[in-house]
Protein backbone atom coordinates (compact mmCIF):
# COMPACT_ATOMS: atom_id res chain seq x y z
CA UNK A 1 0.00 0.00 0.00
CA UNK A 2 2.39 2.34 0.93
CA UNK A 3 4.51 1.27 -2.12
CA UNK A 4 1.03 1.99 -4.33
CA UNK A 5 0.81 5.67 -2.99
CA UNK A 6 4.49 6.32 -3.77
CA UNK A 7 3.85 5.48 -7.60
CA UNK A 8 0.19 6.96 -7.76
CA UNK A 9 -0.32 9.34 -4.76
CA UNK A 10 -4.33 8.92 -3.98
CA UNK A 11 -4.81 5.13 -5.45
CA UNK A 12 -5.14 3.85 -1.94
CA UNK A 13 -7.99 5.82 -1.29
CA UNK A 14 -9.92 4.05 -4.50
CA UNK A 15 -8.53 0.82 -3.19
CA UNK A 16 -9.37 1.05 0.28
CA UNK A 17 -13.44 1.96 -1.11
CA UNK A 18 -13.25 -1.24 -2.86
CA UNK A 19 -11.52 -3.57 0.00
CA UNK A 20 -12.15 -5.15 3.09
CA UNK A 21 -9.50 -3.32 6.13
CA UNK A 22 -9.10 -5.87 8.39
CA UNK A 23 -9.49 -5.56 11.72
CA UNK A 24 -8.97 -9.24 13.32
CA UNK A 25 -8.22 -12.49 12.06
CA UNK A 26 -9.88 -15.89 13.90
CA UNK A 27 -8.03 -18.82 14.02
CA UNK A 28 -9.82 -22.18 14.91
CA UNK A 29 -9.62 -25.52 15.40
CA UNK A 30 -11.70 -28.07 12.66
CA UNK A 31 -13.96 -28.05 15.12
CA UNK A 32 -15.02 -24.44 15.33
CA UNK A 33 -12.87 -23.45 18.58
CA UNK A 34 -10.77 -20.69 18.80
CA UNK A 35 -7.43 -20.82 19.12
CA UNK A 36 -6.88 -17.00 18.94
CA UNK A 37 -7.96 -13.83 17.42
CA UNK A 38 -5.52 -10.99 16.44
CA UNK A 39 -6.23 -7.72 16.05
CA UNK A 40 -4.73 -6.31 13.21
CA UNK A 41 -3.06 -2.60 14.01
CA UNK A 42 -0.68 -2.61 10.55
CA UNK A 43 -2.53 1.18 9.50
CA UNK A 44 -1.14 2.39 13.51
CA UNK A 45 2.21 1.15 13.56
CA UNK A 46 3.08 1.55 9.30
CA UNK A 47 0.68 3.94 7.90
CA UNK A 48 -2.04 2.15 5.60
CA UNK A 49 -4.06 -0.97 6.55
CA UNK A 50 -3.85 -4.66 5.36
CA UNK A 51 -6.41 -4.91 2.50
CA UNK A 52 -8.11 -7.74 1.68
CA UNK A 53 -9.53 -7.06 -2.31
CA UNK A 54 -10.48 -9.12 -5.34
CA UNK A 55 -8.16 -9.64 -8.18
CA UNK A 56 -10.32 -7.99 -10.35
CA UNK A 57 -11.83 -4.57 -8.51
CA UNK A 58 -7.76 -4.20 -7.90
CA UNK A 59 -6.79 -4.81 -11.71
CA UNK A 60 -9.66 -2.43 -12.42
CA UNK A 61 -8.05 0.44 -10.21
CA UNK A 62 -4.44 -0.22 -11.27
CA UNK A 63 -5.76 0.05 -14.63
CA UNK A 64 -7.59 3.49 -14.17
CA UNK A 65 -4.25 5.11 -13.40
CA UNK A 66 -3.26 4.54 -17.23
CA UNK A 67 -4.15 5.86 -20.67
CA UNK A 68 -6.68 2.97 -21.96
CA UNK A 69 -4.57 3.22 -25.45
CA UNK A 70 -1.16 1.71 -24.08
CA UNK A 71 -3.31 -1.65 -22.55
CA UNK A 72 -2.66 -3.73 -25.27
CA UNK A 73 -4.51 -7.54 -24.58
CA UNK A 74 -4.58 -10.56 -26.71
CA UNK A 75 -0.24 -10.57 -26.95
CA UNK A 76 1.50 -13.83 -25.54
CA UNK A 77 5.44 -12.90 -25.83
CA UNK A 78 7.20 -15.63 -28.11
CA UNK A 79 10.60 -14.30 -28.10
CA UNK A 80 12.86 -11.38 -28.08
CA UNK A 81 16.25 -10.27 -28.79
CA UNK A 82 18.22 -6.92 -27.21
CA UNK A 83 21.11 -5.55 -27.78
CA UNK A 84 22.99 -2.37 -26.40
CA UNK A 85 20.60 -0.06 -27.79
CA UNK A 86 16.75 -1.57 -27.62
CA UNK A 87 15.02 -5.23 -27.66
CA UNK A 88 12.68 -6.64 -30.13
CA UNK A 89 9.60 -8.41 -28.59
CA UNK A 90 7.82 -10.88 -30.61
CA UNK A 91 4.25 -12.21 -30.03
CA UNK A 92 2.01 -15.11 -30.66
CA UNK A 93 -0.23 -13.30 -33.20
CA UNK A 94 2.77 -12.53 -34.69
CA UNK A 95 2.78 -8.87 -34.25
CA UNK A 96 6.47 -7.32 -32.83
CA UNK A 97 7.39 -4.30 -31.00
CA UNK A 98 10.58 -2.30 -30.39
CA UNK A 99 11.42 -0.85 -26.80
CA UNK A 100 14.16 0.46 -24.62
CA UNK A 101 13.34 -2.14 -22.01
CA UNK A 102 11.31 -5.40 -21.14
CA UNK A 103 10.05 -6.02 -17.86
CA UNK A 104 9.20 -9.55 -17.44
CA UNK A 105 5.87 -8.85 -14.88
CA UNK A 106 4.34 -12.11 -16.34
CA UNK A 107 3.92 -14.25 -13.26
CA UNK A 108 5.37 -17.86 -12.33
CA UNK A 109 5.24 -19.25 -15.83
CA UNK A 110 6.89 -16.42 -17.06
CA UNK A 111 7.91 -16.79 -20.64
CA UNK A 112 10.12 -14.03 -20.39
CA UNK A 113 11.94 -15.64 -17.57
CA UNK A 114 12.04 -19.16 -19.60
CA UNK A 115 13.55 -17.12 -22.62
CA UNK A 116 16.51 -15.31 -20.35
CA UNK A 117 17.19 -18.07 -18.03
CA UNK A 118 15.63 -21.46 -18.90
CA UNK A 119 15.37 -23.23 -15.69
CA UNK A 120 12.05 -24.70 -16.47
CA UNK A 121 8.59 -25.18 -15.39
CA UNK A 122 7.63 -24.29 -11.16
CA UNK A 123 8.47 -26.80 -8.01
CA UNK A 124 5.34 -28.43 -6.69
CA UNK A 125 5.00 -27.43 -2.82
CA UNK A 126 3.17 -30.24 -1.86
CA UNK A 127 -0.20 -28.60 -1.39
CA UNK A 128 -3.26 -28.46 -3.31
CA UNK A 129 -5.58 -25.62 -3.57
CA UNK A 130 -9.34 -24.45 -4.31
CA UNK A 131 -10.52 -21.23 -4.16
CA UNK A 132 -13.32 -19.27 -5.16
CA UNK A 133 -15.25 -16.21 -4.67
CA UNK A 134 -19.17 -15.69 -3.88
CA UNK A 135 -21.33 -13.21 -2.23
CA UNK A 136 -22.51 -14.82 1.21
CA UNK A 137 -23.48 -13.93 4.21
CA UNK A 138 -22.92 -15.90 7.89
CA UNK A 139 -23.22 -15.31 11.38
CA UNK A 140 -19.21 -16.21 11.64
CA UNK A 141 -18.24 -14.24 9.04
CA UNK A 142 -18.25 -10.68 10.11
CA UNK A 143 -16.79 -7.85 8.19
CA UNK A 144 -13.64 -6.82 7.78
CA UNK A 145 -12.55 -10.12 9.53
CA UNK A 146 -10.48 -13.38 8.69
CA UNK A 147 -11.01 -16.62 9.85
CA UNK A 148 -8.33 -19.63 9.02
CA UNK A 149 -9.44 -22.85 10.37
CA UNK A 150 -6.90 -25.60 10.60
CA UNK A 151 -7.25 -29.69 10.83
CA UNK A 152 -5.02 -32.70 10.52
CA UNK A 153 -3.02 -34.33 7.58
CA UNK A 154 -2.75 -30.34 6.54
CA UNK A 155 -5.53 -29.61 6.02
CA UNK A 156 -6.33 -25.90 6.17
CA UNK A 157 -9.43 -23.67 5.46
CA UNK A 158 -9.75 -19.48 5.12
CA UNK A 159 -12.96 -17.26 5.11
CA UNK A 160 -11.79 -13.67 3.84
CA UNK A 161 -14.08 -10.50 3.59
CA UNK A 162 -12.89 -8.89 0.07
CA UNK A 163 -15.70 -6.22 0.48
CA UNK A 164 -19.20 -5.14 -0.74
CA UNK A 165 -20.77 -8.55 0.92
CA UNK A 166 -18.58 -10.67 -0.77
CA UNK A 167 -16.63 -13.85 0.64
CA UNK A 168 -13.27 -15.68 -0.54
CA UNK A 169 -12.58 -18.87 0.43
CA UNK A 170 -9.71 -21.03 0.35
CA UNK A 171 -9.27 -24.52 1.29
CA UNK A 172 -5.74 -26.90 0.99
CA UNK A 173 -4.54 -29.72 1.58
CA UNK A 174 -1.20 -31.68 1.29
CA UNK A 175 -1.36 -33.88 -1.26
CA UNK A 176 0.23 -35.29 -4.31
CA UNK A 177 -0.62 -33.01 -7.07
CA UNK A 178 -2.84 -34.53 -8.96
CA UNK A 179 -5.82 -33.04 -9.74
CA UNK A 180 -9.85 -33.79 -10.98
CA UNK A 181 -10.41 -31.68 -13.38
CA UNK A 182 -14.42 -32.06 -13.92
CA UNK A 183 -15.98 -28.43 -11.80
CA UNK A 184 -18.52 -31.30 -10.26
CA UNK A 185 -16.06 -33.29 -9.35
CA UNK A 186 -13.67 -30.55 -7.77
CA UNK A 187 -16.37 -29.25 -5.81
CA UNK A 188 -17.35 -32.97 -4.83
CA UNK A 189 -13.77 -33.39 -3.66
CA UNK A 190 -13.76 -30.49 -1.61
CA UNK A 191 -16.64 -31.11 0.31
CA UNK A 192 -15.19 -35.16 1.06
CA UNK A 193 -12.12 -33.02 1.92
CA UNK A 194 -13.68 -31.07 4.48
CA UNK A 195 -16.69 -33.35 5.88
CA UNK A 196 -17.85 -32.92 9.32
CA UNK A 197 -15.77 -29.29 9.66
CA UNK A 198 -17.30 -26.50 11.33
CA UNK A 199 -19.53 -23.98 10.02
CA UNK A 200 -19.40 -22.37 7.76
CA UNK A 201 -17.18 -24.59 5.86
CA UNK A 202 -19.29 -27.04 3.98
CA UNK A 203 -22.41 -24.68 3.52
CA UNK A 204 -20.24 -21.60 1.81
CA UNK A 205 -18.70 -24.60 -0.48
CA UNK A 206 -21.86 -26.08 -1.05
CA UNK A 207 -23.59 -22.49 -2.19
CA UNK A 208 -20.67 -22.03 -4.25
CA UNK A 209 -21.31 -22.64 -7.85
CA UNK A 210 -18.81 -25.84 -9.11
CA UNK A 211 -17.88 -23.96 -12.31
CA UNK A 212 -16.02 -20.78 -10.15
CA UNK A 213 -14.24 -23.37 -8.06
CA UNK A 214 -10.25 -22.61 -9.08
CA UNK A 215 -8.52 -26.08 -8.20
CA UNK A 216 -4.69 -25.41 -8.58
CA UNK A 217 -1.44 -26.89 -7.34
CA UNK A 218 0.51 -23.99 -5.17
CA UNK A 219 4.28 -24.21 -7.27
CA UNK A 220 7.28 -21.97 -6.03
CA UNK A 221 10.50 -21.58 -7.64
CA UNK A 222 14.13 -21.13 -6.08
CA UNK A 223 15.63 -17.89 -5.84
CA UNK A 224 17.67 -16.37 -8.51
CA UNK A 225 21.04 -14.76 -8.27
CA UNK A 226 19.92 -12.00 -10.89
CA UNK A 227 16.70 -11.27 -12.20
CA UNK A 228 17.86 -9.34 -15.40
CA UNK A 229 20.11 -9.75 -18.65
CA UNK A 230 20.99 -6.76 -20.99
CA UNK A 231 17.94 -4.49 -20.93
CA UNK A 232 15.36 -7.53 -19.90
CA UNK A 233 14.92 -7.59 -16.26
CA UNK A 234 12.12 -9.46 -14.27
CA UNK A 235 9.33 -8.08 -11.57
CA UNK A 236 7.15 -9.75 -9.09
CA UNK A 237 6.21 -13.63 -9.32
CA UNK A 238 8.40 -13.82 -12.76
CA UNK A 239 11.37 -12.87 -10.59
CA UNK A 240 10.73 -14.45 -7.21
CA UNK A 241 7.20 -16.55 -7.08
CA UNK A 242 6.50 -17.83 -3.44
CA UNK A 243 3.90 -20.07 -1.81
CA UNK A 244 1.10 -17.65 -0.01
CA UNK A 245 1.26 -18.68 3.39
CA UNK A 246 2.10 -14.49 4.01
CA UNK A 247 0.50 -13.18 1.23
CA UNK A 248 3.42 -11.19 -0.18
CA UNK A 249 3.66 -12.09 -3.82
CA UNK A 250 1.36 -8.62 -5.03
CA UNK A 251 3.21 -6.35 -2.16
CA UNK A 252 6.35 -7.73 -3.30
CA UNK A 253 5.93 -6.93 -6.56
CA UNK A 254 4.58 -3.21 -6.16
CA UNK A 255 7.34 -2.63 -4.18
CA UNK A 256 10.01 -3.88 -7.33
CA UNK A 257 7.70 -1.62 -9.35
CA UNK A 258 8.50 1.07 -7.15
CA UNK A 259 11.88 0.73 -6.66
CA UNK A 260 12.88 0.13 -10.20
CA UNK A 261 11.38 3.10 -11.54
CA UNK A 262 12.89 4.99 -9.58
CA UNK A 263 16.44 3.58 -10.51
CA UNK A 264 15.30 3.84 -14.41
CA UNK A 265 14.65 7.79 -13.31
CA UNK A 266 18.24 8.56 -11.37
CA UNK A 267 20.76 5.90 -13.11
CA UNK A 268 22.71 7.11 -16.46
CA UNK A 269 21.57 4.12 -18.20
CA UNK A 270 18.91 0.75 -18.44
CA UNK A 271 21.69 -1.45 -17.48
CA UNK A 272 23.19 0.22 -14.53
CA UNK A 273 19.04 1.28 -13.35
CA UNK A 274 18.74 -2.64 -13.38
CA UNK A 275 21.89 -3.36 -11.44
CA UNK A 276 21.01 -0.92 -8.75
CA UNK A 277 17.33 -2.57 -8.81
CA UNK A 278 18.73 -6.29 -8.48
CA UNK A 279 20.78 -5.16 -5.41
CA UNK A 280 18.63 -3.62 -3.72
CA UNK A 281 15.45 -6.20 -4.20
CA UNK A 282 16.94 -9.42 -4.83
CA UNK A 283 17.43 -10.22 -0.89
CA UNK A 284 14.60 -8.84 0.65
CA UNK A 285 12.42 -10.58 -1.83
CA UNK A 286 14.64 -14.32 -1.12
CA UNK A 287 13.99 -13.12 2.82
CA UNK A 288 10.51 -13.28 2.21
CA UNK A 289 10.72 -16.62 -0.20
CA UNK A 290 12.31 -18.26 2.79
CA UNK A 291 9.59 -16.91 5.27
CA UNK A 292 6.80 -18.22 3.12
CA UNK A 293 8.73 -21.57 2.77
CA UNK A 294 9.05 -22.05 5.90
CA UNK A 295 5.70 -21.34 7.47
CA UNK A 296 4.15 -23.14 4.33
CA UNK A 297 5.71 -26.10 5.72
CA UNK A 298 7.96 -26.50 3.18
CA UNK A 299 12.07 -25.82 3.16
CA UNK A 300 15.08 -24.40 0.42
CA UNK A 301 18.38 -25.90 0.90
CA UNK A 302 19.89 -22.79 3.00
CA UNK A 303 23.50 -23.86 1.57
CA UNK A 304 22.33 -22.99 -1.89
CA UNK A 305 24.75 -20.79 -3.91
CA UNK A 306 21.28 -18.86 -5.16
CA UNK A 307 21.29 -17.65 -1.13
CA UNK A 308 22.49 -15.18 0.49
CA UNK A 309 24.83 -15.18 3.26
CA UNK A 310 22.26 -14.69 6.27
CA UNK A 311 18.71 -15.18 3.81
CA UNK A 312 17.91 -17.99 5.83
CA UNK A 313 18.63 -16.58 9.88
CA UNK A 314 16.60 -13.49 8.94
CA UNK A 315 13.68 -15.21 7.64
CA UNK A 316 13.55 -17.20 10.63
CA UNK A 317 13.23 -14.62 13.10
CA UNK A 318 10.38 -13.77 15.48
CA UNK A 319 7.15 -12.86 14.02
CA UNK A 320 7.36 -9.27 15.83
CA UNK A 321 10.84 -9.07 14.03
CA UNK A 322 10.02 -10.26 10.82
CA UNK A 323 6.60 -8.50 10.57
CA UNK A 324 8.13 -5.05 11.57
CA UNK A 325 10.90 -5.75 9.31
CA UNK A 326 8.61 -6.52 6.56
CA UNK A 327 5.78 -4.13 7.12
CA UNK A 328 8.21 -1.00 7.95
CA UNK A 329 9.55 -0.95 4.63
CA UNK A 330 9.09 2.81 2.91
CA UNK A 331 9.46 3.81 -0.64
CA UNK A 332 12.44 6.05 -0.76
Amino acid sequence: MNALEAIAPGITTSLKRAASQVVRVNVRKETGELIVQNPITLAKSYGQPMLNIRWSSLQETLASELPSDIIHLNHRCTYFNHNNKQVEIGFENGKTTHADLLIGADGIHSIVRQLMVGDGPPRYAGRLSWRAVIRYQHPLLLADEVTIMTGANGKIFTLIDVGDGIIFWSAGLSADDSLVGNSEDVKSRVLKTFAGWAEPVEAIVQATDAPTIVERPIWDRPPLKSWSSGRVTLLGDAAHPMVPSLGQGANTAFEDAWELAQFLTREASVEAALSSYENSRIRRTQIIQARSAFQGSRSYDADSETFLRGVAEQAQASQAEFEDWLYGYSPS
